[in-house]
C-alpha cells in the first residue's frame, strides 16, 4: 500500500491548494465583517449579523470538506450520473416550487436557511462531464460524442435560464476550456466565440456595417488559411461589389425600417452567389467553408433582436446597453458599478484600513457583502490587498491545473480542469463587473462573497478535486 495512504486522511493532499483556500475564506470573513458592520443587530456575537452567519457556514463547509477527504475517490466516478440526475431534479423542483429572489426563481427557503440548487448542479455537471469524457469509447472528435456533451450541458443551462438566473447559467460555458484542453478542434471553438462577438457588436453597428465587417473578417480568415493574399483581394472585391449593388438597388425601392433586413438578406445572398462562383472557378476549397460560416453568421444576426427583446429581462437588457455605452443611467443601472469604481479607486495603494471604508460603511455600494465584495477589498486593503487576493486565486487555479496534469486517470484530470474553469470564470466576471470591464451578472466571488450555499458548494467542488489528487490508487474508472 502506498505510504500516503498509511498516515491518515491529510496525507497526500495538495497543501498549497488548501492553504490558498483557507486564506481566501478567512479574508472573506474579514471583508464581510467590515461590509456589514453598520448593519449589525444585537451584540457582537449575535447570529443576526452577517459575519456570524458566515462563520457558521464556514464551519459547515469545512466539515463537508473533511467528509469529502474521508470518502473513497472511486465513489465520485461511480455516482457521477446519479448526482447529475439529482441535480437536474433539484433545478426542476426549484423552478416549480422555489422562492423568487431579485427576479430569479432559483432558491429554496427552509426556515431561516436559503439554498440555491444551481450551486449543487455545477458540481454534478462537472462530475457527469468528467465521467462521460473518460469513457473508453469517447472521442472528442466524433460528432456523436460531442453531441452527447452538448446535451449534458444544455439541459441544466436551459432550466437555469428558465429560472431567470442567466448569470449562473453562463458559468456552464466555462466548460468550453475543458473541451479545448481535451482536444476539441479549435475551428469548432471559433463559431462559438463569433456568436458571442456578433451578439455584442450587433448593438453597436448598423446592419450594413455588420455586413461589411463580416465580409472583411471572413475574407481575411480564408486568406490566412491559404496564404494567397493577392487573389483574396479580388475575392473580397467581388463580394463587396455584388453585395453593394444588391443593397443600393433594393434600398432605392424599399425605404421603410421594416424592409431594412430584407435589403440585408438580399445583399448577403448576392455576395454569397458572387463569392461562390469566384471560388468555384478558381478552385478555392476553403472558401466554401468560410462562405458557410459567413451565411450562418448573417442568419444569426436577426435572431439577436429576438433574444435581446424576448428572452432577456429589462434589467439584463439595461445592463448590457449600459456596459456597451449605448445608454447611460448614473442613478439607476450604472449606479452600482459607478460607486464600485469610486470605492476601489479611493483605496489607493494601501487602502483606508479595516472598518474604515467610507463608501462601504455608509452604504453607497449596494450588495457590498455579496456580489460586490471586491469593493471592500479595494477600498479597505488597497491595490496591495486586491493584488494579494487575486494572486491567491491565480495560485489556486494553477494548482488545480497541476493536479489535473498529474492524474493517472482521465476522470480526475477532466474534473480538476472543470473546477479550475469554474473558478476562473467566476473570478474574471465578478472582478470585471466591479471595475466596469464586464456587465453585471450577479455572480459571487468564490469563497469570499456572503452566502452559505455558495461557500458550501465551492468547498465541496474544490475538495473533491483535492481528494482525487490525493489518491494514488489506480482505479479502473472507465
Amino acid at each position: 500500500m502506498p505510504s500516503n495512504l498509511k498516515s491518515g486522511v491529510f496525507e497526500g493532499i495538495d497543501r498549497m491548494a488548501v492553504i490558498c483556500y483557507l486564506l481566501i475564506v478567512l479574508f472573506g470573513c474579514l471583508c464581510i465583517t467590515s461590509a456589514s458592520s453598520e448593519d449589525s443587530t444585537g451584540g457582537l456575537f449575535s447570529f443576526g449579523n452577517f459575519y456570524m452567519k458566515q462563520l457558521v457556514w464556514v464551519g459547515v463547509a469545512w466539515t463537508f470538506g473533511l467528509l469529502v477527504l474521508l470518502l473513497d475517490a472511486s465513489l465520485f466516478h461511480k455516482w457521477a450520473y446519479v448526482s447529475y440526475g439529482a441535480g437536474i431534479l433539484c433545478l426542476v423542483a426549484v423552478l416549480l416550487f422555489g422562492r423568487e429572489v431579485n427576479g430569479a426563481k432559483a432558491w429554496f427557503e427552509l426556515g431561516p436557511v436559503r439554498w440555491q440548487p444551481v450551486e449543487v448542479a455545477k458540481i454534478a455537471t462537472a462530475l457527469a462531464l468528467a465521467r462521460l469524457m473518460s469513457e473508453y469509447s469517447f472521442s472528442i472528435s466524433r460528432p456523436g460524442d460531442l453531441f452527447r456533451v452538448g446535451v449534458l450541458l444544455l439541459i441544466p443551462l436551459a432550466i437555469i435560464v428558465l429560472q431567470n438566473d442567466t448569470g449562473s447559467g453562463i458559468v456552464l460555458g466555462s466548460f468550453l476550456f475543458v473541451l479545448y484542453r481535451e482536444g476539441l478542434n479549435k475551428w469548432l471553438c471559433i463559431p462559438i466565440l463569433m456568436i458571442a462577438a456578433l451578439f455584442i457588436v450587433s448593438f453597436l453597428l448598423s446592419p450594413i456595417a455588420l455586413l461589411l465587417l463580416m465580409l472583411l473578417v471572413c475574407t481575411l480568415s480564408e486568406a490566412m488559411m491559404n496564404g494567397r493574399w493577392r487573389s483574396r483581394i479580388v475575392f473580397l472585391a467581388s463580394i463587396f461589389l455584388g453585395s453593394a449593388a444588391a443593397y443600393f438597388l433594393l434600398h432605392a425601392f424599399l425605404s421603410s425600417q421594416a424592409s431594412y433586413y430584407s435589403c440585408l438578406l438580399a445583399t448577403t445572398l448576392a455576395g454569397v452567389v458572387v463569392a461562390a462562383v469566384y471560388s468555384f472557378r478558381h478552385r478555392l476549397s476553403n472558401a466554401f467553408l468560410v462562405l458557410g460560416l459567413f451565411v450562418c453568421s448573417m442568419i444569426f444576426l436577426p435572431t439577436t433582436d429576438y433574444i435581446f427583446n424576448s428572452i432577456l429581462k429589462d434589467h439584463q437588457r439595461n445592463r448590457i446597453l449600459s456596459f456597451l455605452g449605448v445608454m447611460s443611467d448614473p442613478l439607476g443601472t450604472d449606479y452600482n458599478v459607478n460607486q464600485s469604481k469610486i470605492a476601489i479607486g479611493s483605496g489607493g495603494l494601501l487602502g483606508k484600513g479595516f472598518l474604515q471604508g467610507t463608501q462601504i460603511k455608509y452604504g453607497f455600494v449596494p450588495e457590498k457583502h455579496t456580489d460586490f465584495i471586491f469593493c471592500t477589498v479595494g477600498e479597505e486593503w488597497g491595490f496591495l490587498g486586491a493584488f494579494f487576493l487575486l494572486s491567491l486565486y491565480c495560485l489556486l487555479i494553477l494548482r488545480l491545473m497541476r493536479m489535473g496534469e498529474r492524474q493517472e486517470e482521465p476522470f480526475g484530470r477532466i474534473y480538476c480542469y472543470c473546477v479550475a474553469s469554474i473558478l476562473l470564470f467566476h473570478v474574471l466576471v465578478n472582478v470585471g463587473m466591479t471595475i466596469g470591464l464586464m456587465p453585471v451578472m450577479g455572480i459571487p466571488l468564490p469563497f469570499m462573497s456572503y452566502g452559505g450555499s455558495s461557500l458550501l458548494a465551492f468547498t465541496v467542488l474544490l475538495f473533491i478535486a483535492i481528494r482525487l489528487d490525493a489518491s494514488t490508487r489506480t482505479f479502473n474508472f472507465r
